[in-house]
């Protein structure tokens, strides 16, 4: 029988995939896989939080509820309970109205969405993201029809930010382009701009009239506060200006496979909000129609309810303070082996990730002889690691940069 679809090409690999799949495969019962952005215990397990069981078993007992579908703009008490996480308690932007929120499929849904919708309705197709950003953004952007740019961001030489670097890229971008920011916890480098560097950043962007998309998958779990996360965030709706933002519970929920997020839209008035609330559910229905209900449900039982959030925010500060300490421990592990360089990046950087500035030759290395898996590029999720592979990782690390110049 002939084939309709045998000239179809096997697919490019994934570099975060095949690292994934390689640990898979390793036999060895010491493998350690750095490379995948989930959150483990101390025990290297997955974590449901207590808040979010209870919450579940509160959603199981109420034989009142369905399984209809929800509206294409999904749950409205998780739509204003999310504006209210992101945006702050009195923010003037939700009083006027002005403010469009919408349930997606988890932050890359969120994005998705939002990039469609620009896509078609933003003058300016043009999309800057920092360089590096995370692996999914420029297939996002560029699947939707907008052409992606990179602006810099991580200097390799500080292991830090290159702020003039990005200030110059973004003065130099067209007027309404957009520009992805990460709110938080930049990933893969862990690398976040200060509160003075955002208001730079903030008042370039507004007067080179650029329109801010912000990535907001980790509220609450970099810092540990989920104000100091949204810092950013509403630094730039205080102003007035337009902004898009995605949010994920993933993170700080750990409702991963539930696929839960939310893209809110924040406009100049309430009658632009109205317009571009419809223009969006337009391209929502062709694309999911509705979104799930079960994982809203959970984000929303949790957010209204005093007790719930009170424990869930101490369950999210738990995690963010074990990530911190991770840091701490690894650093602490480097500097006692003496191994060469300077190692301070890491207890410098914040969130689930950090780039070890390893080399792709090392990298490939430490797969092969130590069986511990990173990203080619050397980043490594430290909500990963636990008091007992650190030293694993911190000896391996002292063997291949001792090996390897």
């Amino acid at each position: 029988m002939n084939s309709i679809l045998s000239s179809v090409l096997p697919a490019p690999k994934d570099p975060v995939l095949s690292v994934i799949f390689a640990c898979r495969d390793d036999p060895s019962p010491v493998k350690l896989n750095l490379s995948a952005g989930t959150y483990r215990t101390e025990e290297g397990k997955p974590l449901v939080l207590d808040v979010v069981r209870r919450a579940e078993q509160q959603l199981a007992n109420d034989l009142s509820r369905d399984k209809e579908y929800l509206p294409l703009n999904g749950l409205p008490e998780f739509n204003k309970l999310s504006t209210k996480l992101i945006l702050g308690d009195d923010s003037p932007a939700v009083k006027e109205n002005r403010v469009v929120t919408i349930q997606c499929l988890s932050g890359t849904g969120s994005l998705r969405v939002g990039a469609e919708f620009l896509a078609t309705h933003n003058k300016e197709r043009v999309i800057f993201v920092p360089d590096p950003t995370w692996g999914n953004h420029p297939r996002i952007f560029a699947l939707a029809g907008l052409s992606v740019e990179y602006f810099r961001y991580y200097d390799p030489k500080s292991r830090g930010l290159d702020f003039k670097g990005m200030l110059e890229d973004l003065g130099a971008a067209p007027p309404g382009a957009i520009v992805v920011l990460q709110a938080c916890g930049h990933n893969p480098t862990g690398v976040d701009p200060t509160f003075e560097q955002w208001e730079q950043i903030r008042r370039l962007v507004r007067s080179k009239c650029l329109l801010p998309f912000f990535d907001s998958a980790y509220q609450g779990f970099a810092s540990g506060s989920l104000d100091s996360d949204a810092q950013a965030v509403r630094m730039f709706v205080a102003d007035g200006g337009e902004c898009l933002i995605a949010q994920s519970y993933a993170k700080n929920m750990g409702l991963y496979g539930e696929r839960i997020g939310a893209l809110t839209i924040v406009c100049t008035s309430e009658d632009v909000a109205k317009k571009v609330e419809d223009q969006v559910l337009l391209v929502v229905r062709p694309m999911y129609l509705t979104p799930p209900i079960h994982g809203a449900s959970i984000v929303a039982t949790i957010l209204k309810n005093s007790d719930m959030y009170n424990d869930w925010t101490i369950e999210l500060k738990g995690m963010a303070d074990r990530i911190i300490s991770m840091r701490q421990q690894l650093y602490e592990a480097i500097q006692a082996r003496g191994t060469p360089g300077d190692w301070s990046h890491i207890i410098k950087h914040i969130g689930m990730f950090t780039f070890t500035g390893l080399s792709e030759e090392q990298v490939h290395l430490i797969a092969k002889e130590y069986h511990i898996y990173m990203t080619y590029d050397g980043r490594i999720s430290m909500a990963s690691l636990s008091s007992k592979t650190v030293p694993q990782l911190a000896d391996a690390i002292h063997a291949v940069v001792t090996r390897i110049a």
